[in-house]
């Protein structure tokens, strides 16, 4: 058996959450389905994500040559950085999601 035990205050969304009680509930198997279907579907895109960026990294180390500007440049770089920040706040959540499901 297991438990989810996330609290709302630790992912700050405890606003959203206020007034819908905290008396225990079983989670449904029709419903659990539903969830796992959604988490299949966030693995699906990071395969996708690792797919595109795998590509992104064999053309940059590639010999071919690469024509920019540096507005160009500084945008690929930005975004990366934005791709990153997202994906090592979503490793965040992910782990601290994994550590809140807990085994009874």
């Amino acid at each position: 058996m297991y438990e989810i035990i996330a609290n709302p205050e630790d992912y700050q969304i405890d606003d959203l959450i206020n007034g819908t009680g905290n008396a225990p509930m079983e989670f449904s198997q029709d419903e659990r389905q539903k969830w796992a279907a959604e988490i299949d579907e966030f693995s699906e895109k990071l395969i996708g994500f690792s797919e595109k960026s795998k590509e992104l990294s064999k053309v940059l180390s590639s010999a071919t040559t690469i024509a920019t500007t540096p507005a160009s440049l500084k945008t690929l770089k930005i975004q990366l950085f934005n791709i990153n920040d997202a994906l090592n706040n979503a490793l965040d959540i992910a782990g601290k999601l994994e550590s809140d499901i807990i085994s009874k």
